[in-house]
């Protein structure tokens, strides 16, 4: 049974060792394709605040006031930027997570059986110890 789980164990280790390179490409592919998106739409978003100042400033007749919606739009957009950078940070780091999870639990319990390997050992050693020093103790 442990002989099985070993295998199996071992299997999808290697599994993952041998796709975990193209596991990080892609993710990384596919974080630089949702930054140009949110880029993308971003600028549209920045044009599209461009292009709606000229019509707000001849609307508004004080400029002061022209200046105040631009400036909370460009706070919006820089607001937007920083919940698209934490949203990021959060990816990469469970990216990692579900990368090297996989691997310490394989690690973890290809230790535990070489510990368990050890422990047995020692033990047949006692015993073997204690079996001679029984017989010595018989003979004399």
């Amino acid at each position: 049974m442990k002989a099985k789980l070993l295998n199996v164990l071992t299997v999808c280790v290697v599994t993952l060792v041998v796709l975990s390179p193209e596991l990080v490409v892609f993710g990384i592919v596919w974080e630089r394709h949702l930054e140009l998106v949110k880029c993308q739409k971003l600028a549209s978003e920045v044009n599209k605040t461009n292009t709606d100042a000229p019509a707000l400033a001849s609307q508004i007749e004080g400029t002061h006031s022209s200046q105040t919606s631009i400036q909370s739009s460009d706070r919006n957009v820089i607001h937007q930027m920083l919940t698209v950078a934490k949203q990021y940070k959060f990816a990469t780091i469970l990216q990692w997570f579900f990368l090297l999870t996989p691997i310490c639990i394989g690690l973890a319990i290809l230790f535990y059986d070489r510990y368990l390997v050890h422990r047995a050992a020692v033990l047949k050693e006692q015993v073997e110890m204690l079996e001679r020093l029984w017989q010595q103790s018989i003979e004399q």
